[in-house]
């Protein structure tokens, strides 16, 4: 899904390396004079230092910026526990069990064999040995240290995120020896080691490594390699690259005159669509696609397909209008612009030409901001029928962080189920509900924003009645009602909970750590802050990696660690 085609790190890397002796940057850079006042909201602000399992769109992101898009990866990991609204948090507890390290294992295998093929000219395949090894040995059928050297530095420093050892480099290329002499080819010797760099736990694991901080004496804060990969992982979704490392390296990344030139370039950089769209596909639980599915008998249109495209849908038109047109993020529940393509006309009712193309629609279309996209109705709906309750709770918790307790135990559905029910329509159900106190309590603050969706069915296709009856869209959020879906939208934009949400959501996804009750200082003036922006997304994602609440990291005592803002 990514729009983007990267020209091979290590491929830059080559061009890079005749430059180095004419730049300055490899040295240290001067340390500022004065570091800049911390405003008290920021005084106690940190967070613990983090072992993160990298994400399985993190991990070929990352083969694909080092080694080159056409790179098939095809790495599968085992499903992340979703915490506090965040898969990016449920990675702190990961691991890898044996059956998937299998997988990845001969993922890893495909990729190393791919690096170093020889293509096939008369197919067109080209030599990828040739663009990403920089030396050739002189024999390909016998080690040669000195290549293999060159090969596993370069490649191991982009994978580890820092440069190797010497000693652990020396260890590496007397494993492609060993192994280039048993097969007798140097590139499969290479390979071997290419294989295990890449299901190394020190690869897959985002480790967080501290040094003390000289401009807050008696703090703790990221090391230069661990700030560029906190960096990386959350603002391009994948590994530093070569320019970031090189910050770490020089020591630039260790004032704030740095930090500010290498944030600023992330942001400008054709890669933030990657990170951009890796937190909003994690913010709005979109990784319930992988196993959504509806009835065919009552949703022809609901193909796989269609469904794929709907997820691409939100995301691309979440890029264009925060990224792309720099707007404000509140207009992403009232906009009417967004993208169609063939799998999604027919439920939308709308013709379209091949591909992805821009789409706004009309002034009078019940379409009307995010919440009326196919991904979010059909992601929160019963396989063959819609949901009041599903969507209004998902709006609650995905969207304004507030969370709604489950149902309890042994809830009577028969009369919701039964074919022959009198209830004809979503209100009727919810009234019925409504009747019983023990599910009247939750159903008061999910219901009447669900049934403002009602005009739409489960597959997310517009519908004036159901069964024969109209519906009525008129619904409330928290005392103020309105008559349809556009009412809706507004009353969502509007919400003072929606930019705060936001910032709690980006603020744990970029730590890694949830947002805990001695944070809500830091929410507070980040969420005022982010208003005065005008609501910028990338503002706010500017404010909060170059924050001492980035890159400071203090261990919290156990009982503070369980204690979140929510509660």
């Amino acid at each position: 899904m990514k729009f983007n085609v990267h020209r091979p790190l290590l491929g830059a890397l080559l061009m890079g390396a005749a430059l180095a002796g004419c730049s300055n940057e490899g040295g240290k850079t001067e340390q500022t004079a004065k570091a800049a006042p911390v405003p008290p909201a920021f005084e106690l602000a940190s967070s613990p230092p983090r072992h993160r399992l990298m994400s399985a769109e993190q991990y070929q992101n990352t083969i694909s910026h080092i080694f080159g898009s056409d790179i098939a990866a095809n790495a599968q990991f085992a499903p992340l526990q979703r915490t506090e609204g965040l898969l990016a948090l449920g990675a702190s507890t990961a691991g890898v069990p044996f059956g998937e390290m299998q997988k990845l294992q001969r993922a890893a295998a495909l990729v190393a064999a791919q690096v170093v093929d020889d293509g096939n000219l008369d197919l067109g395949v080209p030599s990828h040995r040739d663009s990403l090894i920089p030396c050739k040995p002189a024999d390909a059928a016998l080690p040669d240290p000195a290549c293999a050297k060159t090969f596993l530095g370069m490649t191991g420093r982009l994978l580890y995120r820092h440069p190797l050892p010497e000693a652990r480099l020396t260890q590496m290329v007397d494993e492609a020896g060993k192994s280039a002499t048993q097969l007798k080819d140097f590139y499969a010797g290479l390979a071997s080691v290419i294989e295990g760099m890449l299901i190394s736990p020190e690869v897959l694991m985002i480790h967080d490594r501290t040094e003390p901080d000289p401009e807050r004496p008696g703090r703790r804060r990221l090391d230069g390699y661990s700030y560029a990969a906190r960096l990386s992982f959350f603002l391009w979704n994948a590994a530093p690259d070569d320019r970031v490392l090189r910050a770490a390296e020089s020591g630039e990344l260790s004032t704030a005159k740095g930090r500010e030139r290498i944030v600023d370039m992330m942001l400008a950089s054709p890669r933030l669509e990657e990170g951009v769209r890796g937190f909003f596909d994690d913010m709005m639980a979109f990784d319930t696609f992988n196993n959504l599915a509806k009835d065919a008998s009552a949703y022809p249109a609901e193909t796989g397909a269609a469904l794929t495209a709907a997820r691409e849908q939100t995301l691309r038109t979440i890029y264009d209008h925060l990224i792309v047109k720099k707007g404000d993020y509140r207009d992403l529940f009232t906009t009417r612009s967004t993208f169609m393509s063939p799998e999604l006309g027919p439920i939308y009712r709308v013709p379209t030409p091949k591909g992805w193309v821009k789409y706004d629609f009309p002034a009078d279309s019940p379409r009307v901001g995010i919440l009326t996209h196919v991904s979010f109705l059909a992601s929160h709906a019963h396989p063959g029928r819609s949901s009041a309750t599903r969507r209004g709770k998902a709006l609650r918790e995905l969207l304004l962080c507030q969370p709604v307790p489950l149902p309890p135990p042994n809830v009577d559905f028969s009369a919701l189920n039964d074919p022959t029910s009198p209830f004809k329509t979503a209100r009727d159900r919810v009234s019925f509900h409504l009747q019983n106190p023990v599910c009247a309590g939750c159903h008061k603050i999910t219901d009447p924003m669900g049934l403002a969706l009602e005009n739409f069915d489960g597959a997310g296709q517009f519908r004036a009645t159901e069964m024969g009856t109209a519906i009525d869209p008129s619904g409330a959020l928290d005392g103020k009602s309105f008559k349809d879906v556009a009412g809706l939208a507004d009353s969502v934009r509007n919400h003072p909970a929606l930019p705060s949400c936001l910032v709690r959501r980006v603020l744990s996804y970029g730590t890694g750590s949830p947002v805990e009750r001695e944070d809500r200082p830091l929410v507070d003036y980040l969420t005022g802050h982010f208003a005065e922006k005008g609501y910028r997304y990338t503002d706010l994602l500017r404010e909060i990696v170059l924050s001492p609440a980035f890159y400071d990291v203090t261990e919290r005592a156990p009982e503070q660690k369980s204690a979140s803002a929510a509660n």
